[in-house]
């Protein structure tokens, strides 16, 4: 049964993931990448608000987070963002007249690899259907979300998860809880630099679920690399400066997804050195489930 229109929603979370690790096993001809991915869930999220609009328009204004925070060098979002683009995707496919007004409180940095602006329009699309009324097919809600960007599926998908292909072949995954420092430096690098790049390893053998769970009563986190990495440091020194910094805490690093953010696992209580002025360091823990699982 099809709920009524809401007038509006407000706290509506949206996490940022970590990739474990992130292999690129192939290019299929259209150009699209192949990738295997283990994605975590973590508690650094943005803050949505919803309000319906009786005029079909869509608009958003970006709000100071409640906390006082802000992702480091942050900067106006562009007018057709990805939540504005996820609002107007689902207007269509469901042909409702209503619109919204979103109010947006930045925390996750951009042009970290922490999926951001798709868990943005991942949210967007769950809160949407409760305010509009409206009730997707499962497989169209995906393939609405694939359309935004090849992150958003796995935001919808209820938790942490495998993922492969172009991002569309998503598994659940169970993962131990665990804490984690992150490390955002001041510069970012653009996603399509390093796809594009020549030297880009894209042939790394295929890893299986299996392999990765046999980790689990060891160093599960370290399992696999992330093939982006080496690229991505080419183009932004100071990822190497932030894996140096987490080294120099005796911590072993990793990019997460195509950077700049890096992390690594720790003890909750961890002590660390101050970071270079800029830099954006917090402490996080993985989530098991997705805070808007079932909606």
């Amino acid at each position: 049964m099809i709920s009524p229109p809401l007038e509006a929603l407000y706290d509506v979370p949206a996490p940022a993931k970590l990739n474990l690790f992130l292999h690129v096993t192939g290019r299929r001809a259209d150009g699209y990448h192949l990738l295997q991915s283990a994605f975590m869930l973590i508690d650094w999220c943005d803050t949505l608000h919803f309000a319906t609009r009786r005029d079909g328009l869509i608009s958003r204004s970006d709000l100071k987070a409640s906390d006082g925070t802000r992702p480091a060098q942050a900067e106006p979002l562009p007018a057709d963002d990805l939540t504005v683009r996820a609002a107007q995707a689902l207007q269509a496919a469901c042909g409702t007249r209503l619109g919204v007004h979103i109010g947006l409180e930045k925390r996750i940095p951009s042009q970290a690899g922490m999926g951001g602006g798709s868990s943005d329009a991942a949210s967007c699309l769950l809160a949407l259907q409760r305010l509009w009324g409206v009730r997707l097919p499962p497989a169209k809600l995906t393939a609405v979300a694939l359309s935004l960007g090849a992150d958003v599926p796995f935001f919808l998908s209820g938790g942490n998860a495998w993922v492969e292909g172009i991002g569309d072949e998503i598994t659940p995954l169970a993962l131990p809880s665990a804490s984690f420092v992150v490390v955002k430096p001041p510069a970012g690098v653009a996603t399509k630099e390093i796809f594009t790049a020549s030297n880009l390893q894209r042939d790394t053998e295929t890893a299986t679920i299996q392999g990765f769970a046999a980790h689990a009563d060891g160093p599960i986190f370290g399992f696999g690399h992330n093939d982006l990495q080496p690229v991505a440091q080419k183009f932004c020194p100071q990822i190497g400066q932030s894996l140096d910094w987490l080294g120099s805490q005796q911590l072993q690093g990793r990019m997460t997804g195509s950077g700049s953010a890096v992390f690594a696992q720790i003890l909750h209580d961890a002590d660390l050195q101050r970071a270079p002025r800029g830099w954006v360091v917090r402490k996080c823990k993985n989530l098991q489930t997705h805070p808007l699982a079932g909606w």
